[in-house]
C-alpha cells in the first residue's frame, strides 16, 4: 500500500505528467484554429491508438481489456470522449492558460469523491491543508487574470465539467480495471473514441489545416496522449487514484508559461504570487518530499490500496 509520502518513482511520474499534460492546452489552442473540435479528438485519439496498437498486441493486452469492455467504454467516455471535445470547444473562446487553471480543480473534486466513497484518509490535516493551499494558489492566479472576469462563462463551465470527469476517471481505473493491463485499456479506449468521432470530424472540418495546426495535433497525439496515458496509469498504480490527479495543480504553470512565450497571452502578476502557493500545496497534499523506501515503518501507512498490486502478483506467479 502506498504511504503518506510519494516515492521517488512517484515524483518522477508526477513531474512527467505535470509537463506533458500542461502542454495540451497550447496544442489544442493551435489545432482548433483550422481543425474542428471533433476532428482534434478523432485525430488525437485515433492516432494514439494506432501508435500503441503494436505494443498492445505484442503484450497480449487487448483480450483482458475486451473482457472488461463496459468499464473500458466508461473510462473512454469519462476520460477522453467528453473532456477532449469540451476542451477543444472551450479553447475556441478562452485562452490556454485559463483553461489549464480551471482544470487544476481536479484534485479538489477527487477528494470530494473519495470522501463520499468513505475514504477518510483524504481528510488528514496535511493533505487537506495542501489541497486547500493548492486550490487557493489556483484561485489567486485565476482571479488576478485580466481575462478571467470577461471570459465566456459557458466555456469556463465546460472546462469545470472536464475537471469533474477527470476526477472520476482514476477511480474507474483503480476499482474496476486494476486487473487489466494498462496498455490494453488505453489502446482500446483511444480506438473506440477515435472511431466514434471520425464521422463527426469528416462532417465538421472544412478548412485547409495550417502547418502550426498540423504540428500541434501531431505533438498532441504522440506526447500528450499516447505517452501521457501510459505515465498516467503508472502514476495511479504508484500513488493511488486520490493523489494521482495532484499534478493538475502544476499543469497551469506549464500552460500559462507556454501561452505567454508562444501565443503571447498576457502574463498576470498574480501568477508570480500563486505559483509558490501551488507548489507548497502539492508538496503537502502529496505527503511531503519523496522517500527512498515507501515501506519504511517510520512512515505512516494509509488505507488507500495499490490498485495494480494484485495484477502484478498474478503475473509474477
Amino acid at each position: 500500500m502506498p504511504s503518506s509520502r510519494f516515492s521517488a518513482r512517484g515524483w518522477v511520474l508526477f513531474a512527467i505528467m505535470a509537463v506533458v499534460w500542461g502542454m495540451p492546452y497550447l496544442f489544442i489552442r493551435e489545432a482548433v484554429e483550422t481543425f474542428s473540435p471533433a476532428a482534434v479528438v478523432a485525430i488525437r485519439t485515433g492516432g494514439a491508438a494506432i501508435l500503441l496498437l503494436p505494443f498492445a498486441l505484442r503484450q497480449r493486452a487487448l483480450r483482458p481489456a475486451l473482457r472488461k469492455w463496459p468499464w473500458v467504454l466508461a473510462f473512454a467516455a469519462i476520460e477522453m470522449a467528453g473532456p477532449f471535445v469540451l476542451l477543444a470547444h472551450a479553447e475556441q473562446t478562452i485562452s490556454s492558460g485559463l483553461t489549464g487553471l480551471l482544470v487544476a480543480t481536479v484534485p479538489l473534486f477527487a477528494t470530494v469523491i473519495a470522501v463520499v466513497r468513505g475514504d477518510r484518509t483524504a481528510l488528514r490535516p496535511m493533505r487537506t491543508t495542501g489541497l486547500a493551499l493548492g486550490f487557493a494558489g489556483v484561485a489567486v492566479v485565476a482571479l488576478g487574470s485580466a481575462e478571467g472576469a470577461s471570459a465566456d462563462l459557458v466555456a469556463m463551465g465546460e472546462v469545470l465539467l472536464v475537471a469533474v470527469l477527470y476526477a472520476i476517471a482514476p477511480f474507474i481505473v483503480a476499482r474496476k480495471l486494476h486487473d487489466v493491463p494498462s496498455l490494453g485499456t488505453i489502446t482500446l479506449a483511444l480506438a473506440v473514441v477515435g472511431l466514434g468521432y471520425t464521422p463527426i470530424a469528416l462532417l465538421t472540418s472544412h478548412e485547409a489545416p495550417t502547418a502550426n495546426s498540423v504540428v500541434s495535433i501531431v505533438l498532441l497525439t504522440v506526447v500528450c496522449t499516447a505517452v501521457a496515458f501510459i505515465a498516467f496509469f503508472a502514476l495511479i498504480a504508484e500513488v493511488g487514484p486520490v493523489r494521482a490527479p495532484l499534478f493538475t495543480y502544476v499543469n497551469p504553470v506549464v500552460a500559462i508559461a507556454l501561452g505567454v512565450l508562444i501565443l503571447a497571452e498576457p502574463l498576470s502578476p498574480a501568477l508570480l504570487v500563486g505559483f509558490p502557493i501551488v507548489i507548497v500545496g502539492c508538496l503537502l497534499a502529496a505527503g511531503g518530499l519523496p522517500t527512498r523506501d515507501k515501506t519504511d515503518p517510520a512512515v505512516p501507512i494509509l488505507s488507500e490500496p495499490d490498485p495494480i498490486a494484485p495484477a502484478r502478483q498474478k503475473r509474477h506467479r
